[in-house]
């Protein structure tokens, strides 16, 4: 039976989209599951006109029900001051009824960032992530240093999770220990939500 690992995202230049698409890959590596794409959409502090549908580029808006059909979630953002962008933090803050009905609970969760410098807060944004999707009662899944390019790399890449490094003018590409990671983090959160589910 196919199970689906949840990829959000929040991007505005690409950078974490890019990371989410990895992710999803590392997720198909794992036989019998799948990633399902998503992103929240842009918030504005006031809005004069609403949004389409559907995004004109990139994956579709989440919905509730993705969050109810996964069985785990890899969740990305750009950092905002060492901390998620607001539009995933306006999403998560409406999940309230996820909350309370116990939906989440017992599902593995990890996490990825980009920044546009080295020290831009990728590891203080990855641990703010977390805390939500603890409220909810998900499973935190990290890199291990098992994983060789986690100590190779002079990139991005930490055990909270999958990060990148854009450079100032957001032009440096996804590093080769950077796509190894997203792949590897990937694969980690698809064969842990696959053990957890056959457990249940």
């Amino acid at each position: 039976m196919t199970q689906e690992i949840l990829v959000l995202y929040y991007s505005r230049s690409g950078h974490t989209a890019q990371l989410a698409r990895l992710i999803a890959r590392g997720v198909e590596e794992v036989p019998g599951m799948l990633a399902r794409l998503r992103q929240v959409p842009p918030v504005a502090p006031v809005t004069e006109l609403a949004q389409p549908p559907e995004p004109e580029d990139g994956a579709p808006y989440v919905t509730r029900q993705d969050l109810l059909d996964c069985v785990g979630l890899a969740m990305g953002s750009p950092t905002r001051f060492g901390n998620m962008a607001a539009p995933l933090k306006h999403f998560l803050d409406s999940t309230g009824a996820e909350w309370a009905s116990g939906s989440l609970v017992g599902k593995p969760a990890a996490l990825f960032t980009s920044t546009s410098t080295m020290h831009g807060g990728q590891e203080s944004t990855l641990l703010t992530m977390a805390l939500p999707l603890l409220h909810h009662g998900m499973l935190i899944v990290g890199l291990p240093y098992t994983e060789p390019a986690l100590t190779a790399t002079q990139t991005g890449g930490t055990p909270y999770g999958v990060s990148h490094v854009t450079g100032a003018g957001g032009d440096n590409p996804i590093s080769g220990h950077e796509r190894e990671l997203a792949r590897a983090l990937g694969r980690r959160l698809a064969e842990t939500a696959r053990k957890l589910a056959a457990d249940a």
